[in-house]
């Protein structure tokens, strides 16, 4: 019985340790170095003996050992021969084969599996373990005192990651070396028999650094054990364990074709691992017909402290080629940054930012994928803030808050610079220090809020240059609302309140009279301090009724309960005449009214009065169902009608329309609270006349019915999935959809990134089986159906008819489809629309996205290894969307 001539090890939890940036690189300035290196050592090492001849022999009786079948010690050759079920320990070393043989004159251990019956089969692989470090081979030869190793036909496999090596040179811990080596993330490898695994890397030499790098040779890939054209003559792989505070490394960039650009490469760029608490990456693309673009990014966490994130991209765009139709340039960039703060670490103050800024049809024009989802979004949208609170009684909240909108569609920015907010707790001067408040003294209560802003409306481009502040409008704003309750024969809740509200402002204007010399009355803007001053105060009056409908016991609905709740509110102010002036407007003496405080930032002082009646009932109907499960002992209660509210009001100043329009709302869900339903619609009590205008006459008298219907919304949602009836949930990754401003569903469609493991919605669990899939194939469904009707002006006409889906099905476990689309009943078209198609290639992963028609037109194919080990390997083609249409 003899060692096998070929082992089999796993080399151990340390043996290959990997970054947390996972990439696969050419390393072209290190490499002749490397190769001319490995090929001279790799070949001497695995020649050289493992003896240390200055080491005095092994003493046997410092190791134990036993076995089934036999134990020799052969004294002639200095050696110990354990068979069957052999062990062997000596310090940290555990050794268990079929076979051992320790020559304890050279301290160096053989051991290898048997064969225990006629088949031939080799059994008992051995064990090695040192110091928690398994090697599990089919041989191995071993040295107590150099502490180095043979190993043949040596197999590892860790998080994902499976080598197969013909030899391996233990040198020492920290450096390993490899001959005819193979490496895949589709399985385990066992020597010449691949069955399951559809790819490797075959490797001729290579060099392992335990937690460090795996260098080698000559590697080219095989599939289906074919060798393929894609080759390189030396390769670094990543290392298989991640270590906890990340690594900096090379960023391997994405290949592929563009129908508009030419062929190019994308995402390639360099991570720094700045320390424990922040880093950066900086990636960029290129493309042969000139365009290019670049993106910076830095994640920044401090426990308990805060954490945010910070991102820059910018793209220089070329269309076609110089000289041809269509040929044009463009540059769009965008910044974002999120900032948000643990509320540990100071609870009585906060900073936090949200930013989304940059060119205002960034989302329209940039070619980046990742954007697909987010072109519908027109507003993009940006504030800074920071919150201080004094806790002594009574408590101020005081905020400072910068602001900015921009519209891809106006070029219209909005900008506060900034925004100054203080509110004071609400004070209760006449309640006791302890116990309840009662009565309407006690419960006389009042606030105080400050508002000062600084607005500047201008256009992307006067942003930052002198001309955006031509038209700065400031303020400052006081409001003191005061109110108390109480209650009136029980049943009656009577609710007082008073709002006195003072503006400050640092510019007015002043109209001069009609000059006959300019032919038009002239406009002064006067700077100084002004203010105006105003109030209202007002009453309301409600209570709540509760009437219940109950039924048999045999019946399944048990009762039906509704609940109502009127309401009665008069409010009052007085008209602020002494704010406004005449002058006149022309050669014949006409005159026109103005304020001074005319285009003030929060509004001119009231000059109408107003003396109205508000009336609202709002509406609850519930009922109370039997269970479907009989074990059930309490009744089932579902929401049959919820928030059934009506409103209008009648302005007792107005010399005709004394009424408003009477405005209704209410909200239903169906099937589990899958299905929601919101109806909406306005009434209006007067008619019109010839010319549809609404006139004092009401629409009863006029032949009609009490009211008249002016507007009508009815939206509908519905989503639902298979895993309802599962039990489950269905949970999406959308943190970079909802960061530009989209929705977080896939209405609008879902954004590309086939290339970024961290944005792919697929969880990276394994495969499901089914076992019929007649009987159970995943998928899910969204619906969202909107129609507005507009009669106000006897149009009866629908201004918006359109049902939105999406939905998603697994045909198989390998193949997964998708599709969101759209229909516009009122222009009759199809709205925005994409379709999707996955398949899982086991180890490799496709992806196909599909935009067919519309101005966004354009599709992406992606093909890579779904590991994100090697995750760069991959091919990606793209069309981009025509953007001269």
């Amino acid at each position: 019985m003899t060692v096998g001539k070929q082992l089999v090890t796993n080399l151990g939890l340390n043996i290959l340790q990997s970054k947390s940036f996972r990439n696969i690189f050419l390393s072209f300035f290190l490499l002749p170095l490397i190769l001319f290196s490995q090929d001279v050592v790799v070949d001497s090492l695995f020649q050289d003996s493992l003896v240390n001849t200055n080491k005095e022999p092994l003493l046997l009786e410092k190791v134990n050992y036993k076995s089934k079948d036999y134990v020799r010690i052969n004294r002639a050759e200095n050696k110990l021969y354990l068979y069957d079920e052999a062990e062997l320990y000596y310090q940290d070393i555990q050794l268990k084969a079929g076979i051992i043989v320790l020559d304890y004159k050279t301290n160096e251990v053989y051991a290898g599996r048997i064969a225990k019956d006629s088949t031939g089969i080799l059994t008992q692989t051995p064990y090695f373990n040192q110091g928690g470090n398994e090697v599990n081979p089919d041989s191995i030869r071993f040295n107590f005192d150099t502490q180095k190793a043979l190993i043949w036909n040596s197999k590892s496999g860790q998080n994902g990651m499976d080598i197969f090596a013909r030899i391996t040179k233990k040198e020492n811990d920290s450096v390993y070396y490899i001959k005819d080596a193979r490496v895949t993330t589709a399985g385990k490898l066992l020597g010449d028999e691949q069955e399951g695994i559809d790819y490797y890397f075959k490797i001729r030499k290579g060099k392992i650094i335990p937690g460090g790098k795996i260098i080698t040779g000559f590697t080219n890939m095989f599939i289906a054990d074919i060798p393929t054209p894609v080759a390189l003559p030396f390769a670094y792989f990543p290392s298989i364990k991640a270590k906890p505070n990340g690594q900096s490394g090379f960023i391997f960039p994405s290949f592929g074709e563009s129908n508009v650009r030419g062929y190019y490469i994308q995402n390639g760029g360099y991570y720094l691992s700045l320390s424990d608490y922040f880093d950066f990456r900086f990636t960029g693309d290129y493309y042969t017909n000139g365009s290019y673009g670049f993106q910076g990014n830095s994640q920044y966490y401090k426990r308990y402290k805060f954490r945010g994130n910070f991102s820059v991209r910018y793209e220089n765009l070329i269309q076609e080629e110089r000289g041809l139709p269509g040929y044009g340039k463009s540059t769009v960039f965008n910044v974002r940054w999120s900032h948000s703060k643990d509320s540990k670490s100071s609870p009585n103050s906060n900073f936090s930012a949200s930013v989304n800024f940059g060119s205002s049809d960034y989302y329209q024009r940039s070619i980046n994928q990742l954007n697909a989802a987010n072109f519908l979004n027109n507003n993009l949208s940006s504030s800074i803030s920071y919150q201080k609170t004094f806790p002594e009684y009574p408590r101020v909240n005081v905020s400072l808050t910068t602001a900015m909108s921009q519209n891809s569609q106006s070029k219209q920015v909005n900008l506060t610079l900034p925004t100054l907010q203080a509110n004071m707790e609400r004070i209760f001067p006449f309640a006791p220090k302890n116990g309840p408040k009662k009565g309407i003294i006690q419960n006389i209560n009042f606030q105080y809020t400050a508002r000062a802003e600084n607005r500047i409306i201008t256009t992307e481009e006067n942003l930052f240059g002198p001309e955006m502040f031509a038209n700065a409008n400031s303020g400052m704003q006081h409001t003191i609302p005061i109110s108390t309750n109480f209650k009136i024969l029980k049943y009656l809740s009577v609710s007082a309140n008073g709002n006195y509200i003072e503006v400050w402002t640092p510019r007015t204007i002043r109209f001069k009279d009609y000059e006959e010399e300019t032919g038009a009355a002239v406009k002064d803007t006067l700077s100084g301090f002004d203010a105006f001053r105003q109030y209202n105060y007002g009453v309301s009056v409600g209570f709540t009724l509760y009437g219940t409908v109950n039924f048999k016991e045999d019946k399944k609905i048990q009762s039906i309960r509704h609940t109502l709740r009127p309401a009665v509110t008069y409010s009052t102010r007085p008209s602020f005449e002494k704010y406004y002036d005449t002058y006149v407007i022309d050669a014949e003496g006409h005159t026109a009214e103005y304020t001074r405080f005319q285009g003030g930032l929060f509004g001119t002082p009231s000059k109408a009065f107003s003396n109205s009646m508000g009336i609202s009932i709002g509406n609850n109907f519930e009922a109370k169902v039997k269970s479907k499960d009989s074990t059930a002992k309490e009744l089932k209660k579902i929401v049959l009608l919820n928030n059934l509210n009506l409103s209008t009001s009648h302005n007792f100043a107005a010399d005709s329309l004394r009424w408003s329009p009477v405005r209704m709302s209410t909200g239903m869900n169906f099937l589990n609270n899958k299905l929601s339903v919101n109806v909406a619609g306005t009434f209006d009590p007067y008619t019109l006349n010839e010319n549809n205008v609404r006139i004092n006459k009401y629409h009863l008298t006029n032949g009609g019915g009490l009211l008249r219907m002016t507007s009508g919304n009815l939206t509908l949602n519905y989503s639902f999935s298979s895993r309802d009836f599962e039990g489950q949930e269905n949970e999406r990754v959308v943190e970079e959809t909802t960061a530009g401003g989209g929705r977080d569903d896939d209405l609008f469609g879902q954004a590309n990134n086939f290339s970024d493991q961290r944005m792919s919605n697929q969880q990276p669990s394994e495969t499901a089986t089914y076992p019929s899939y007649r009987t159970k194939i995943p998928w899910d469904l969204i619906l969202a159906y909107s129609l507005t009707y507009n009669n106000s002006r006897r149009q009866n006409d629908f201004s918006n008819n359109s049902l939105m889906f999406s939905g998603n099905i697994d045909l198989t476990p390998k193949w997964k489809v998708g599709a969101s689309s759209g229909y516009d009943f009122k222009n009759k078209g199809f709205t925005y629309t994409q379709f999707r198609f996955d398949r899982d290639l086991k180890s490799w992963r496709l992806n196909f996205s599909w935009v067919p028609f519309s101005e966004r037109a354009s599709w992406n194919f992606f093909i890579g290894i779904k590991s994100d080990l090697l995750s760069d390997i991959k091919y990606e083609k793209q069309r981009e969307p025509d953007r001269n249409r």
